[in-house]
């Protein structure tokens, strides 16, 4: 039987294969695997729907709404998007993305947790005290950061992707704002970053609370993690300035294409069968063509589950006067300086009826059947339990 063209598809074909094969899987790896394979399967439950016009009835199998299952970001993301809108400044927006050199990937694996946490707070507190420097901004932004583990092919590829406001508040209160370039240097960025970042890492290595596993395992003796630090003070930690953005708005629906992504989607899978897979991929450099990636399937899980975070690990942090404890005061006195909150909430306390209404016009009081606008909720079935 030829497997269904999307995700869940390769896990029905090969996922048995790949234990087989003996990789060892996290519990987070296996709840992951577990979702994709029940996700709006039936055997999480289901809504049923009626029509009492025609008595047509329909099931709607639920989803798993696990943050790694390419069937159950759109709403998330939506949601999230329309929160963001809503904290909106006059200001401009730029994206920076910082990316950790590969020869940390080993060390990183066997310290996710720790080390995406130390990743997530040096690109903040890069970008927070320099925007606090006069000769720079002279100013608290906000940043939302968003925590990546892959490149197109699935490999792993560890970077951050900020959105950070050019305006922000000074001590005294009051909003200074930049011009549209980005107002810190590049090099300045750079230097900063790398330095902070390498001397955390030295500090958790000098306080023994990193792990090492066997690929990594020669950093144990000091005068090998002394040449591997040296090496890592020699490479260039170069961040990107991806993209600059006027309005706050477009700068918010471009973030959301990253907030809920996942390593690939399902509408980049190109065929699929009982032993390969094959997804097209973005072009080595800017203007090149789309390529095609061929993986065996038990390939493809493999890669695919290297990018499932540590259970309870917020890939979505908020910094600066975006800050969760000041984040309402804060605005509260940007709005009032500005004159005004450019950007509401659409879709707060709306029912999941009513958004799918309103973002996707989807309604499901129609009836496919006889067209009625009458259709109601009929009850629900329930996962197994056990």
């Amino acid at each position: 039987m030829t497997p269904s063209l999307n995700i869940r598809g390769i896990w029905e074909s090969s996922f048995d294969d790949f234990r087989a094969a003996g990789h060892c899987l996290s519990s987070e790896q296996k709840k992951v695997s577990r979702a994709i394979l029940d996700c709006k399967t039936g055997r999480l439950g289901a809504n049923i729907r009626y029509c009492p016009d025609c008595g047509h009835s329909e099931y709607h199998n639920n989803s798993c709404r696990n943050r790694n299952c390419p069937n159950c970001q759109a709403v998330r993301k939506e949601l999230w998007v329309d929160r963001r809108r809503s904290e909106v400044i006059d200001a401009p927006y730029f994206h920076v993305v910082f990316t950790l050199p590969h020869e940390l990937n080993p060390l990183i694996l066997c310290n996710a947790a720790p080390l995406y946490g130390l990743f997530h707070k040096c690109c903040a507190r890069t970008l927070l005290e320099l925007s606090e420097n006069p000769k720079f901004l002279g100013a608290v932004p906000g940043i939302i950061q968003v925590l990546h583990t892959w490149d197109q092919e699935m490999n792993y590829h560890v970077h951050m992707h900020c959105i950070i406001s050019g305006g922000g508040l000074t001590k005294d209160g009051r909003i200074r704002k930049s011009k549209k370039h980005f107002f810190i240097p590049v090099r300045v960025l750079r230097d900063k970053f790398k330095g902070k970042f390498l001397a955390e890492l030295d500090s958790l290595y000098r306080k023994r609370e990193l792990t090492f596993s066997a690929s990594c395992a020669g950093l144990v003796n000091s005068y090998e993690w002394n040449s591997f630090r040296d090496l890592l003070y020699g490479k260039d930690w170069c961040p990107f300035i991806k993209e600059t953005f006027n309005g706050f708005g477009n700068a918010i629906e471009y973030l959301g294409r990253y907030t809920h992504k996942i390593a690939i989607s399902n509408s980049r899978l190109l065929s699929v069968s009982g032993t390969h897979v094959s997804f097209s991929a973005r072009g080595r450099k800017n203007g090149d063509p789309r390529r095609v990636i061929t993986l065996t399937n038990t390939e493809f899980i493999r890669r695919f589950l290297l990018h499932v975070l540590p259970p309870g690990f917020r890939k979505i942090r908020y910094y600066g006067f975006l800050n969760n404890r000041m984040k309402t005061e804060n605005l509260r006195l940007i709005f009032r300086i500005q004159g005004g909150q450019r950007f509401k909430s659409l879709y707060s306390g709306m029912s999941t009826e009513e958004l799918l209404l309103a973002a996707w016009k989807v309604d499901l009081k129609v009836c496919p059947v006889c067209g009625g606008n009458h259709m109601l909720p009929g009850g629900r079935t329930f996962a197994a339990s056990g």
